[in-house]
């Protein structure tokens, strides 16, 4: 877990997940790009890294040009790009299949499918440059199985998945690794948003019934799947492209029967 000397570009990086993944690179010596739409939240986040160990970059991850700068950004600031979380992802509606807006649905494909293309599009080819490096997308277990009432969430997160295989199909012979981390529900704004969306007048009550179908009887914590990336970006991982890691405390191992609904 040595990031010494290495260049770590963080989508979604102002909160959450991302925030963890952030702090975690810097903890282990690597200097950080900090990628958010919140320009506040990613100035908050490089600030509490501090020095000259971290910048920001405001970016909104479906507009190529804005993909293009950061991933300039990046070079200009500090010369490499050697680790890159593909991470931003927004939530969506809760809603079925057969009532879901079609904004929505292009929204959240915007953000979780076509933003980590972009991601890919653009950093890949630095490191095809460098002939090397490390990229973890961020998928989910929704990318895994299906979730009634999330049908943009978990199209997109499938996206994800495919679009992780292919590129390490691709780029593995120059020695890039790419991977996917696929968390199932973790403590963080969505989650609550979520939680909200399902039973407005009572979440936390959302939360008891959910829990109960995970072997480990909790949520994950962000720093529980900063610590998975944090590995598949590192030698640990030297042999490790293609796959998905699973971080759900034992959901998808031992799920309760039937196609699961959301936080229900």
């Amino acid at each position: 877990m040595d990031f010494a000397g290495k260049v770590a570009v963080v989508t979604g990086g102002g909160n959450g997940i991302g925030r963890a993944v952030c702090l975690g690179f810097a903890r282990h010596g690597a200097r950080v790009v900090v990628v958010d739409r919140d320009a506040a939240g990613a100035a908050a986040v490089a600030a509490e890294i501090g020095g000259t160990q971290a910048i920001a970059c405001t970016a909104d991850v479906t507009r190529g040009a804005d993909v293009a700068a950061y991933v300039a950004r990046a070079l200009d600031a500090f010369g490499s790009i050697d680790c890159f979380h593909n991470n931003a992802g927004i939530e969506g509606r809760v809603a079925p299949t057969a009532e879901y807006d079609e904004a929505v649905y292009d929204a959240v494909m915007g953000v979780n499918a076509k933003g980590v293309f972009l991601g890919l599009r653009h950093v890949l080819p630095v490191m095809i440059r460098q002939r090397g490096g490390a990229v973890v997308n961020t998928a989910s277990t929704a990318g895994l199985i299906g979730t009634a009432g999330m049908p943009a969430y978990v199209a997109s997160k499938h996206a994800v998945i495919g679009l992780t295989k292919v590129a390490a199909a691709e780029v593995g012979p120059v020695g890039i690794r790419v991977n996917a981390v696929c968390p199932g529900p973790i403590a963080t704004r969505m989650i609550d948003d979520l939680a909200r969306q399902v039973s407005p007048n009572n979440p936390a009550g959302v939360e008891a019934r959910y829990t109960a179908g995970i072997p480990l009887r909790r949520y994950g914590t962000a720093e529980e799947v900063a610590n998975v990336v944090l590995f598949l970006c590192s030698d640990l991982a030297g042999n490790v492209t293609g796959a998905q890691y699973v971080v759900d405390g034992g959901r998808t191992a031992a799920p309760t029967g039937g196609a699961t609904t959301a936080l229900d």
